[in-house]
């Protein structure tokens, strides 16, 4: 059997006073945090977009990377791929993945022949899966890379690229099930507009709204109905984006009657790229109950598009520890490295150690997270910087038990003698820093 990564070992926990590169220094599988062991509470999983297909390509230049499973024909290579991803994720001990139709075989000449290579990838895909124990976490569609997507895909103004794309769904709902696939993603991509000029907002949001119901629907028939999640993102590729953060996508499930279906899929580049934290996107699927899924990556706040950086922010990967933790964790979904190595990373081995530093970075947020919810820290300062709502107008107020009038009379007896207290935040920032370098 061909090995594509001869040089690399199985990766094991050896601590983080170890000087082999291949060896995680945080992530042990099987230490138990929080009550279960670390392998459970992330769920981590390998995209194949990145890490099977990119070539180090960018906007600026071509791709600098060349990878020892290219084969004589397109499909030849799409059948290495499968073995050299399956042994990356064996030597890592990663037990889920996920992929876009696109990724794994070639498009051929029809769709026809498309599906017929998709069948055929699939079926060695599900060999691997029943050797090695591996599950499927997701897939989803691409129906923004090719030119027919120029307009859109569920929103386009072509009634046959409608049905195209919902084709495509169709197939990877199939896909899903003959896999056996937890859940299943839609990424607008180019879901948006450019100009208003030309554009009938409503008319292109319902005609999305109509493929999801679709998707729904169909999922019913054919006794496969996976955990559908929403990706988020702002901009680039489309200027004004119908997904662009968290709270725009629930205010659509919730317009369009899809909430007992949807939840979402928070991506850290993405946040960045809305003018939000990471922390603060989660927090807001999680508030309305839809925090699915994460893709793991982060992005570069001095470049202006999706980096796709692999996760090695200690304090900002801790924060969303805390919000998966607080969620009670990703049990349909997980922790998704949807990142790329960097332009310069160019050999067979930085796939390998950059998945490495990201599983570390994400078992000290998951160490650090543990550590802030046990001590109570957020509890305690909230619980300090609301203590007005605990007393007696605060409780009738909570109640309903008030009414402007009424307020309006506390307000005028006591509202001259109202003081405020300092939030403190620099020093809980030190505080917070302090389970940082634990």
């Amino acid at each position: 059997m061909t090995t594509y990564y001869p040089t690399i070992p199985t990766i094991n926990f050896e601590g983080n006073t170890t000087t082999n590169k291949y060896a995680f220094r945080h992530y042990n599988a099987d230490a138990i945090v929080g009550g279960k062991t670390m392998k459970e509470q992330l769920r981590f999983a390998i995209c194949y977009w990145h890490t099977m297909t990119a070539d180090g390509g960018d906007p600026f230049g071509a791709g600098t990377m060349v990878r020892n499973w290219e084969g004589a024909t397109p499909m030849e290579t799409a059948h290495n791929r499968v073995d050299a991803f399956f042994e990356l994720l064996t030597k890592l001990g990663v037990e889920l993945f996920c992929f876009h139709d696109a990724d794994i075989a070639p498009a051929g000449d029809s769709l026809e022949e498309w599906f017929a290579n998709l069948d055929e990838i699939t079926d060695h895909i599900k060999t691997k899966m029943d050797e090695t124990g591996i599950k499927l976490l997701w897939n989803t569609h691409n129906a923004f890379s090719h030119p027919r997507f120029a307009n859109g895909a569920g929103s386009s103004n072509k009634a046959e690229v409608f049905a195209y794309t919902a084709a495509q769904v169709k197939k990877g709902i199939d896909l899903s099930k003959k896999l056996n696939g937890t859940s299943y993603v839609f990424w607008g991509g180019r879901e948006g507009y450019e100009s208003l000029l030309n554009t009938d907002i409503k008319f292109e949001q319902d005609n999305i709204a109509n493929l999801w119901h679709m998707a729904v629907d169909y999922g019913k028939e054919i006794g496969h109905l996976p955990q559908f999640f929403v990706e988020p993102k702002p901009k680039e590729p489309t200027t004004h984006q119908y997904d662009f953060d968290a709270a725009t996508t629930m205010s659509f499930l919730q317009a369009h009657d899809l909430t007992d279906y949807f939840q979402l899929n928070i991506e850290a580049n993405h946040a960045t790229l809305a003018g939000h934290t990471f922390e603060h996107e989660l927090h807001v699927a999680r508030t309305f109950n839809a925090l699915g899924s994460i893709d793991a990556n982060q992005g570069n706040p001095i470049l202006g598009w999706d980096t796709d950086e692999f996760p090695v922010d200690v304090a900002t990967v801790t924060l969303a520890m805390v919000e998966i933790l607080e969620n009670g964790g990703l049990p349909k979904g997980g922790v998704n490295f949807d990142a790329k190595v960097r332009r310069t990373s160019i050999e067979m081995d930085d796939l390998v150690l950059a998945h490495i530093a990201g599983m570390d970075t994400f078992a000290r947020g998951l160490k650090n997270a543990t550590a802030l919810l046990e001590d109570k820290f957020f509890e305690n300062m909230e619980a300090e910087r609301y203590a007005s709502w605990k007393g007696a107008l605060g409780q009738d107020i909570r109640a309903g038990k008030t009414d402007l009038k009424s307020l309006t009379a506390w307000a005028l007896e006591n509202g001259d003698d109202i003081t405020l207290e300092s939030n403190h935040i620099e020093y809980y920032q030190n505080v917070f820093n302090d389970y940082l370098a634990k």
